[in-house]
């Protein structure tokens, strides 16, 4: 149930944010946080990560939805470490919070913006760092579920 709750989190969080984006902004209206560092910039985005399979929504939302797929039929089977948990929960919460952008608004709301780096969003943070945690544990345990040396 931990992961649940952290995907609903990510989500809430996400929803929420581009919702409040979407109601103040105008569409590529740039704010400067801290001017030539961070902005917050609200753009649209039709791909992936830096725009790759631009207009794939539909290939996305089978992402997202075999993600979930997956993980209801090993839920059983997967380790009960935090590590673990807190990583699927980011990561299924980041993929639904893109795939609801991609479905109702045909794509993806993104405004984190640091000018040196792709414009990005809290889906986009929670994919990211799910995926950080998933490597870390398979790097750290065996198949076992046991610590490495």
């Amino acid at each position: 149930m931990q992961v649940i709750g952290i995907a609903l989190l990510v989500v809430f969080l996400d929803q929420g944010s581009k919702f409040l984006i979407r109601q103040v902004m105008v569409l590529h209206e740039s704010v400067p946080v801290v001017p030539g560092i961070f902005h917050i910039s609200y753009i649209l985005n039709r791909g992936a990560a830096f725009g790759i399979l631009e207009n794939q929504q539909w290939f996305f939302l089978a992402i997202a939805a075999v993600l979930v797929g997956l993980y209801v039929l090993f839920r059983r089977k997967i380790p009960r470490q935090g590590c673990v948990q807190y990583g699927l929960g980011l990561l299924l919460g980041g993929a639904f919070g893109n795939a609801v952008d991609r479905f109702f608004h045909g794509a993806v709301t993104d405004f984190f913006d640091f000018r040196v780096w792709p414009v990005f969003n809290v889906a986009d943070m929670g994919i990211v760092a799910g995926v950080v945690l998933l490597l870390w544990y398979s790097w750290t345990h065996d198949r076992e579920g046991e610590r490495r040396p």
